[in-house]
């Protein structure tokens, strides 16, 4: 008797709706089902004065854990020639940051449209920015795919991921390889040539990203060429902390370049004053810093008008910031006298400060110059124009990546010296037919042209497989539109030697 009421009242509590609420519970801890979105559109557009047919995709590429749960959906906009041809050059392209959506590249650069701002250093404004077509996009030589990471432009971690399986040097190009593996995959493109570049961190990315993709013993991606757009590679040139002279070094040239092109050195070009800024630095310059206090007097006053004459900054000035004048210092002394500071993406860019006696500029005039511009056009043409449906807002500079980035590399000790171009050289000593093209801007405070040439001129990068360009801007030399349309015929002409 006793066992049929023990019976009874389990059966009971299996029907009451106590009970029946175990089944959703269980339910909702499985992994949640995505859909990716994809949308086409067939369009057309004269690109390298050719007409070209082509298809339009943007779509999300789910990434998932080893248990099926998805973890990240990488967006990607594609642009290719209709109808297919396999034996044409694709070319994998992403910003950088980390933290930074492609829409710079794709809306400013290489893609079908680009968005209309001033080309002459001067304020973006206020809208309506309009959206034109891009003759100088690469599109008759190439189909184009732009990738935005996780946390930038319109992908996302989902709920739950740990940020630190995607943020992060290793983690970011492990994902951005899966991504491009896929696209190859399925899109047949296997035996296509392929291109691999970014700009700013996008070459630290393409650095880590070519290791993964040609790193292997098995299962290689082979690749035909990488394009760095203001190279960062080796970061001992970032802003000097005490003892790190080369920060000193690396920026003396685009210190000169700017004062010549304010007016405050003189020389007959950038070329000129850039070349012998070159000298200059990695001569007297680094040997006076090497030597510290050992510098005898004689030398250093002769060093110190020397930097005087290439930088436009006062002997008295240079003597107090002892021969060794930060970026930030300089962004705000140098056009001091006239109420003003320079930029550091493109010094040609000047902005006024509430505090002109400060130390360092309120904010940096060439990048809220251009910012509202291009995220009115990214967002116009995904959504309006490419269909793509979604309540998220475009990171065009995305917070949570930078905030959790890894910035170490697995083997290497706690605060190891970073350098990831040495990547790229065993990539191009294992495959011979790997070229590498680099552009950059003379006025370029974010990612100074004479620390790029140092990363690639040392033992391990064949240099016969180098092509190096430079430009009359900054960090984006595309917003200028002489600049755009020559970083265009470069890279067409690159792509096309192969």
């Amino acid at each position: 008797m006793t066992h049929r009421i023990l019976f009874a009242a389990a059966a009971l509590a299996l029907s009451s709706p106590l009970a029946a609420q175990d089944k959703p519970q269980v339910e909702a801890a499985k992994p949640a089902k995505i859909d990716p979105q994809v949308r086409t559109r067939d369009l057309a557009g004269t690109f390298g004065g050719q007409r070209v047919s082509y298809r339009a995709t943007i779509q999300e590429n789910v990434l998932k854990s080893d248990d099926g749960k998805p973890e990240a959906v990488i967006v990607t906009t594609s642009y290719v020639q209709n109808p297919r041809d396999t034996s044409r050059p694709v070319f994998f392209i992403y910003n950088g940051g980390p933290g930074s959506g492609s829409v710079w590249l794709q809306m400013g650069a290489f893609g079908p449209k680009r968005v209309a701002i001033p080309s002459d250093a001067r304020d973006d404004g206020a809208p309506p920015y309009p959206l034109l077509d891009n003759p100088d996009s690469l599109l008759d030589v190439a189909d184009l795919v732009f990738i935005d990471p996780p946390g930038t432009g319109f992908s996302y971690l989902t709920k739950g991921t740990d940020p630190k399986k995607y943020y992060g040097l290793e983690a970011d190009a492990k994902a951005v390889a899966t991504v491009i593996r896929r696209w190859i995959n399925d899109n047949g493109r296997w035996n296509s040539p392929k291109y691999l570049g970014g700009e700013s961190y996008g070459t630290t990315r393409t650095a880590m990203v070519v290791r993964e993709l040609e790193g292997g013993t098995y299962n290689d991606v082979g690749l035909n060429g990488l394009i760095l757009i203001s190279t960062i590679l080796d970061f001992a040139a970032r802003e000097p902390t005490p003892g790190n002279e080369m920060a000193y070094i690396v920026t003396l040239p685009n210190m000169a370049t700017a004062a010549w092109f304010h007016g405050k050195a003189e020389a007959p070009s950038a070329e000129t004053i850039a070349e012998e800024a070159r000298q200059f630095a990695i001569g007297p310059f680094a040997t006076a810093l090497l030597k510290g206090q050992d510098l005898p007097a004689d030398e250093r006053a002769r060093v110190r008008a020397e930097l005087s004459r290439l930088t436009g900054l006062s002997e008295t000035y240079l003597e107090q910031a002892d021969l060794r004048v930060t970026s930030q210092r300089f962004y705000k002394e140098l056009l001091r006298d006239r109420g003003l500071t320079i930029g550091r993406l493109d010094s040609r860019y000047t902005g006024q400060d509430f505090d002109n006696a400060g130390e360092t500029p309120d904010a940096d005039p060439s990048f809220y110059g251009i910012d509202a511009g291009y995220t009115a056009a990214i967002n116009a043409w995904s959504r309006e124009t490419l269909g793509f449906e979604t309540d998220r807002e475009y990171q065009a500079i995305g917070s949570d990546p930078g905030r959790n980035w890894e910035w170490s590399l697995s083997g290497r000790g706690r605060g190891a010296y970073l350098n990831v171009a040495p990547f790229i050289g065993q990539a191009m000593r294992q495959n011979s037919g790997l070229r590498t093209f680099v552009a950059q801007g003379y006025y370029d405070f974010a990612t100074p042209f004479f620390g790029a040439e140092l990363s690639l001129n040392r033992t391990g990068f064949p240099q016969d497989r180098i092509e190096w360009k430079y430009y009359g801007s900054g960090h984006m030399m595309y917003i200028r539109d002489e600049d755009r349309s020559q970083l265009s015929r470069d890279i067409r002409a690159f792509i096309r030697a192969r």
